[in-house]
């Protein structure tokens, strides 16, 4: 049987048992075992319990649990709403006002956080009331917090960097610092179109709140004080070399549950939601990382990584239509699987015909995170499009329509990068591990 046919009947597998409700995680397991059984010589059983035992055993692995149970911790906080009072007087006189809310708390907050759905539902509960009742238009306030949301992805630290670190086999301190540049780029993107929509539509924007003073603006600005200091120990550990990314994450958990104490929002029920929704959160992506590290080895027997990097190195592709194509490609994807599921699923495909592109993969994982954060805003399976469904009780294809605008400007910050790779590649350059 030739590659054609064994890839097709993989893939037949894959959605057939994807089609059928089976858990990610076993379908990959199950389409690797199928694989290894049909085309290869090895022992598929054998095969799958040394891959899942180094898989899930994995030291590099375990900052991902710490880095979710943070997010759940901080989620069950008063944080957001101290974050709208610290920031909300400052952005008063920028065109578009308070909508700017929602961009610089999902920024700060994915710097504590790492996910793009907690980050969006975290921000929304304090954003979307109080933007509401001011009369902000629905479309601007559910748009630009969906578009922002996905800044969890990118602004380190993030669970999605970590997978792709584990899985590429590249540092994922280096990841992390790659990931600032790129996430402040993002971020200025999406203000910088709510300025132009506010200046070209000032009648849609409501008037400003009580202008306050400096010495007040300041004063408000102490409810950013706690946000600051957890982001400063987390990430600040980790540039300075003082902690690899698991210790640093230990870090924020007990910052985390320090800040939650302080607040008065630590109790025997948060705590152990917290932690329950945290392990549920992993083992999900455990199992996820697992039958992707089978199917990764399958594929290695089989010979079908290096069958299509040889046909995709046959075409001739420049790397820019290597990414133009990869681009597509992942967006394609983020239309049917979740964004852990595409990194993994397709890595072990897709890193051999970087690497014979002479593509950085420090850089291609900030581009991958960038092409993912799109498949967090696009339908059907669009988590962030799920998250403010349930929260605002809209279509997904009306919160799809208002994202687009932001959807665009991450195709604009990949073409950004690409044209100025020292976005991404310079802060990692200047780091000593």
């Amino acid at each position: 049987m030739n590659d054609i046919a064994i890839t097709t009947l993989l893939i037949v597998a894959l959605f057939a048992l994807l089609g059928s409700g089976v858990w990610i995680g076993l379908t990959l397991a199950g389409v690797a075992w199928i694989g290894m059984e049909m085309f290869s010589s090895r022992p598929a059983g054998d095969a799958m319990a040394v891959t899942i035992w180094g898989s899930a055993s994995s030291w590099t692995l375990t900052a991902l649990p710490l880095f979710i149970w943070m997010g759940e911790i901080l989620f069950r906080t008063k944080l957001s709403e101290s974050m709208f009072r610290g920031l909300a007087p400052w952005v008063n006189a920028i065109p578009g006002r308070l909508l700017h809310t929602n961009v610089i708390g999902c920024a700060i907050f994915a710097a504590v956080s790492g996910s793009s759905a907690a980050t969006c539902a975290t921000i929304g509960k304090m954003t979307l009331p109080e933007l509401t009742k001011r009369g902000y238009p629905p479309d601007r306030v559910i748009g630009s917090l969906a578009g922002a949301g996905t800044l969890g992805l990118l602004i380190p630290p993030s669970i999605i960097m970590i997978v792709y670190g584990v899985t590429a086999d590249v540092s994922i301190a280096k990841l992390f610092i790659a990931g600032v540049i790129p996430g402040i780029l993002l971020a200025a993107l999406f203000s910088g179109f709510l300025v132009a929509w506010a200046l070209a539509n000032p009648h849609k924007v409501p008037a400003p709140d009580a202008q306050l003073s400096l010495a007040q603006k300041l004063h408000e600005s102490r409810h950013l004080i706690p946000v600051v200091l957890l982001i400063l120990a987390v990430l600040g550990s980790i540039y300075t070399g003082i902690a690899t990314a698991t210790e640093a994450a230990a870090v924020g958990v007990v910052g985390s549950l320090a800040l939650s104490l302080a607040q008065g929002s630590l109790n025997r029920q948060t705590f152990t939601q917290s932690l329950m929704g945290a392990t549920r959160l992993y083992c999900m992506i455990a199992l996820i990382l697992s039958g992707a590290a089978f199917l990764t080895l399958s594929m290695g027997y089989i010979g079908l990584p290096r069958h299509l990097a040889e046909f995709i190195a046959s075409l001739g592709l420049s790397p820019v239509w290597l990414i133009v194509a990869l681009t597509l490609f992942y967006v394609l994807l983020g239309c049917f699987l979740d964004g852990i599921s595409m990194v993994v699923l397709t890595m072990g495909v897709i890193l051999p015909t970087v690497n014979a592109a002479g593509i950085d993969l420090i850089w291609f994982g900030i581009f991958v995170v960038l092409v993912v954060e799109m498949a967090q805003i696009t339908p059907p399976v669009g988590f962030n499009l799920f998250v403010l469904q349930g929260m605002t009780r809209r279509e997904i294809g009306y919160i799809a329509r208002v994202t687009l605008p932001f959807f665009l400007l991450m195709v604009a910050a990949v073409v950004l990068i690409y044209t100025f790779p020292q976005l991404v590649t310079y802060l990692p350059s200047q780091m000593k591990l």
